[in-house]
């Protein structure tokens, strides 16, 4: 294959990645310009194919086992450093994790969803670790820091237009709010459960009723969302059925969930319209 050929067919491949072209385009494409009996390029696991692999230089990987040798190090003797320091290389790490992958979010989808997912759990974990290790055992300081940590995931959602960011960052809030609920209320009876959760249902609907036609995905996240808080009073009540009674707490369950499938079945041709 010349050399120019070669050039085109990785034109193509990069159309393909960064969707500037639908796929069915570029296999076109790439049928006229492969020689007969060359089979289409592997795309390769995040863009990383064997022919990659074969041709890199020495000096890359060599920086690629300095890179992890320092990590390596870095966390080996992490207990060792000052708190200013110990913060420090954490948002190091949490800053070049999310700029790469914001860079990569176009080009390389994939690559860049397990970067954000790297940044993400590691800022959990991070956080929750340093609390330990200096001694801060007041729960509301957990319970800050993972109201912190769901507002960065719905934030990098809302940025990379990632569903499952914002979904979880949401959920994340959700438990955050029920853990208030329960310290912060002197008696919760059923009525005044079904009461804190409920309304907080249906704002979620609604909001992603009122969104739906500016931006779909938005409304998804409201929509299942709004599903799911429909049935905290019972997974709550799940917890502490002794209380509630083991049965009453099945029997709303059972119930509530046989209205939501009729809900939406009833009104499947409303909010299909939001996913589609």
């Amino acid at each position: 294959m010349d050399e120019n050929r070669k050039i085109i067919i990785r034109e193509i491949e990069r159309w393909r990645k960064s969707k500037l072209l639908p796929e069915h385009y570029c296999d076109f494409l790439l049928n006229l310009y492969l020689e007969e009996g060359t089979g289409k390029p592997s795309a390769g696991f995040m863009g990383i194919t064997p022919v990659v692999i074969k041709n890199s230089n020495w000096k890359i990987w060599m920086l690629i086992f300095v890179i992890i040798a320092a990590i390596s190090l870095t966390a080996l003797n992490f207990t060792a450093f000052e708190l200013p320091m110990q913060i420090g290389v954490s948002l190091l790490f949490l800053f070049i994790c999310y700029a790469l992958g914001s860079i990569q979010n176009k080009k390389e989808p994939v690559r860049a969803q397990i970067l954000f997912g790297m940044a993400s759990l590691f800022l959990l974990f991070i956080g929750v670790y340093l609390l330990r290790i200096h001694q801060v055992d007041a729960p509301v300081w957990f319970v800050g820091y993972v109201v912190l940590c769901s507002l960065v995931w719905l934030l990098t959602g809302l940025l990379a237009r990632l569903l499952l960011f914002q979904l979880s960052g949401w959920v994340v809030l959700v438990f955050c709010y029920g853990w208030l609920l329960h310290f912060q209320l002197d008696t919760i009876n059923w009525l005044t459960l079904e009461l804190s959760w409920v309304p907080l249902c249906l704002l979620f609907g609604w909001l992603g009723w009122m969104l739906h036609e500016k931006t779909k995905q938005i409304a998804t996240v409201f929509l299942m969302l709004s599903c799911i808080v429909w049935f905290m009073p019972e997974l709550y009540g799940m917890l502490y059925a002794e209380q509630y009674g083991e049965q009453t707490v099945q029997l709303a369950l059972i119930g509530k969930l046989f209205t939501e499938a009729g809900l939406l079945f009833a009104f499947r041709k409303k909010w299909t319209e939001w996913v589609a």
